[in-house]
């Protein structure tokens, strides 16, 4: 088998140790034989970190895997076999700006969907096209695995504007699948589920363990069998479940419960509390643990920082490419058809056969009105988001913020782009004749 040279753009990551970790006990049948950390100058002091750490993993499971630390991109993507990109443009720090400006309009503060998420989606789409150009120049056969958030936009932009082969990558399904296990004390692989949707907007509309549905269970919060240790509700009203006849995932909170989520955030943004500063904090604990030299494998605390088991998706990806194996994973790709109800050429999240030298998103056929009806007006968004960051047009990034539905109003959407343009600015070059300073 061909040596496999793995890149990690944004290596600095606080989540790289559960990737090394993964390949790891994955080292058998992968017989990885490089790992390249890559970052920027404003990493590089993490990147140093990370790759301390992560030699003295391998150095203590014994693995011949070298590991090179850098801040050269290119020379790290020539030749590579695997490319996962997991970087944040402008840091944490920029991510508490989405948060703080969101909520101080009056509208939800996250990460990865609404104006937060926006804002996100313009400063990281230029990076990650750029990035796209070297490897179709020094790796073209390439796969990239991409985990930067907002996943599903970036993947989309990636389709739409460049020609490598990109998969995009999320947890929200593989914790689905552990969180079913564990309430029907089966193994994963006795656990099936259905899902139909965009990133950080999938519902499930089947779940099977052992070949029976157990959708009721869900749906009515009983179990007519099997010892289930707890029947969850994920929080949500049992009617509503009834009704919509599908188990949302946890960012539909910030659709279905706005009014909930919003006077929370508005507590967090007066105590200086939002979830930014609390991964802020996490970080800096993480660090701190990473640079002790007696640590030598991954920190429980890492589970903290939110991406829990981000690796396992992208380690079994990579084995279900490499070994060909024809397994069915949950991922975003084009649709090309598949949601009947959406354009061919946008990113969805579903399930796929994965081979070698192809990804093939299984049939979803008629999708329901009260499924449809959200997943349509976000998908919308999502397409105008792709172009505001191509082309940098102020009209059309308006109007995307305009379609969010948690966006209320056309003043509420300018007077959040006048600001998020202008705090942005060092980092949207594409805007700058648009910016009203």
């Amino acid at each position: 088998m061909k040596p496999l040279k793995l890149v990690v753009i944004g290596g600095g990551s606080s989540y790289t140790p559960e990737l090394v970790e993964g390949i790891i006990n994955n080292q058998e049948v992968l017989q990885v034989s490089e790992i390249w950390l890559v970052d920027i100058e404003d990493g590089q002091e993490k990147l140093a970190i990370i790759e301390g750490l992560s030699r003295r993993m391998i150095e203590k499971a014994n693995c011949s895997i070298k590991i090179v630390a850098t801040l050269d991109r290119q020379e790290a993507i020539r030749d590579a076999t695997y490319i996962i990109t997991q970087i944040r443009v402008g840091q944490l720090k920029m991510r508490r700006n989405d948060e703080y400006i969101s909520i101080k309009h009056g509208v939800v503060g996250q990460e990865t969907t609404g104006a937060g998420g926006f804002m996100k989606a313009l400063r990281t789409i230029p990076i990650m096209l750029d990035i796209c150009k070297d490897i179709e120049a020094l790796a073209p056969n390439a796969w990239l695995l991409n985990f930067t958030n907002p996943a599903g936009i970036i993947t989309e932009a990636i389709f739409k504007h460049s020609k490598v082969n990109v998969i995009g990558l999320c947890n929200n399904p593989i914790n689905f699948y552990k969180k079913f296990a564990k309430t029907y004390q089966v193994p994963m692989n006795d656990v099936s589920i259905n899902f139909v949707g965009i990133n950080h907007l999938i519902w499930i509309t089947g779940l099977y363990i052992k070949g029976q549905s157990r959708m009721e269970d869900i749906l009515t919060g009983k179990s007519a069998s099997y010892e289930a240790k707890n029947i969850p509700s994920f929080g949500w009203d049992l009617e509503f479940l009834q009704s919509l006849q599908a188990i949302p995932c946890g960012y539909h909170k910030y659709y279905y419960q706005t009014d909930q989520i919003l006077e929370k955030q508005r507590e967090e943004y007066r105590r200086n509390e939002t979830r930014a500063d609390q991964v802020q904090q996490v970080e800096k604990e993480l660090f701190a643990i990473y640079q002790n030299p007696d640590v030598q494998e991954k920190p429980k605390a890492l589970e903290q920082r939110g991406g829990a088991y981000y690796s396992e998706a992208a380690i079994e990806l990579i084995k279900s490419i490499h070994l060909d194996s024809k397994k069915t994973h949950t991922l975003n790709v084009k649709n090309n058809g598949t949601i009947p109800c959406l354009p061919n050429d946008v990113c969805i999240e579903v399930n796929c056969v994965v081979e070698n030298h192809q990804i093939t998103p299984l049939q979803v056929g008629s999708v329901s009105p009260q499924i449809r009806g959200l997943l349509q007006h976000v998908k919308a968004y999502e397409e105008l988001t792709v172009e505001a960051a191509v082309t940098g047009n102020r009209g059309v990034a308006l109007q995307a913020l305009i379609l969010h539905p948690l966006i209320p109003s056309v003043d509420k959407a300018k007077s959040i782009l006048d600001e998020m343009l202008v705090v942005n600015q060092p980092y949207l070059p594409q805007f700058t004749s648009e910016i009203n300073i």
